[in-house]
C-alpha cells in the first residue's frame, strides 16, 4: 500500500461536497509530476484530503477506488482522473503550520513543493499526520 495526499480548494470542492457525494473522480490536474502521481495510485491506496488555499488543513482520509482513466473532462490525452471515497474525517483538522513545525513532516511535499496538487507520502509521514489529526 502507498499513501498519498492531495489538494482541492473548499470553494472548489469541499471535503462535506466528498463526504456528501461519497465517491468522486479526481479531476482538473494539470502538472505532470501530479499525473504521474495518480498513475502510480492502486486500489485501495490511502489519500490525505487537503483544503488548499482557504484553511491549509488535512481534513480527512480517502482512499483509491479505481485506478487512472482518462479524465472525463478533456480531450488530451495526457491528463488522468483516479476514483477516491472518504473514509475518515479527522476530528482535529492538521493545519500546515502544524507540518511545517513538525520534526518529522518538514520535509514532505506539502511543505517543499508547495504548489503541487497530488504527492507521494511515506507510511511515517502518513501515520505522523493521521496520529495528529485523530487528536482529540
Amino acid at each position: 500500500m502507498r499513501y498519498w495526499l492531495v489538494k482541492s480548494e473548499p470553494f472548489k470542492y469541499s471535503w462535506d461536497r466528498f463526504v456528501k457525494d461519497k465517491e468522486t473522480y479526481w479531476d482538473g490536474v494539470r502538472n505532470y509530476q501530479a499525473r504521474n502521481n495518480l498513475k502510480e495510485m492502486k486500489l485501495g491506496d490511502l489519500v490525505l484530503f487537503y483544503h488548499s488555499n482557504e484553511g491549509k488543513n488535512v481534513v480527512g482520509i480517502a482512499k483509491v477506488t479505481k485506478e487512472f482513466y482518462q479524465d472525463p473532462t478533456t480531450n488530451d490525452n495526457n491528463w488522468v482522473v483516479v476514483n477516491l471515497a472518504p473514509v475518515e474525517a479527522f476530528k482535529k483538522p492538521v493545519s500546515l503550520e502544524v507540518i511545517k513545525n513538525d520534526e518529522y513532516l518538514k520535509n514532505i511535499a506539502l511543505v517543499k513543493q508547495g504548489r503541487l496538487s497530488v504527492m507521494g507520502l511515506n507510511s511515517d509521514e502518513f501515520n505522523r499526520i493521521l496520529a495528529l489529526g485523530r487528536e482529540s
